[in-house]
């Protein structure tokens, strides 16, 4: 879910993977794998990350906890990141909606 959140983050930014990349200084098909889920950033991206967007790592960090341990806030922490969660798909979807209409205006 790290990677997720980490595209999730890119997307509410109206970044593209290659622009991103070149900002941190990594590959875009790094970036890439990252967001997909093939491969786990590093403590240093995630630190980059942070910086970047002026988030706290710790608020990164908070969607990808592992929730194996049962605790009677899991259900609350859970319900609440699903939300964020869906919130910054939604402005994904919406960013991308804004970029189709865009690219068909500019055909015309």
């Amino acid at each position: 879910m790290l990677g997720k959140a980490l595209k999730l983050i890119r997307s509410y930014y109206d970044l593209s993977q290659t622009e991103l990349s070149s900002q941190l200084g990594l590959s875009n098909s790094h970036l890439s794998e990252i967001e997909s889920g093939k491969k786990q950033p590093s403590i240093d991206l995630l630190k980059k990350y942070s910086e970047y967007f002026d988030v706290p790592l710790s608020s990164i960090l908070f969607f990808s906890e592992n929730l194996d341990s049962p605790r009677p806030t899991d259900h609350m922490r859970l319900g609440i990141a699903k939300t964020i969660v869906s919130l910054l798909e939604w402005n994904e979807n919406r960013n991308a909606a804004k970029e189709k209409h865009k690219s068909k205006a500019q055909a015309r």
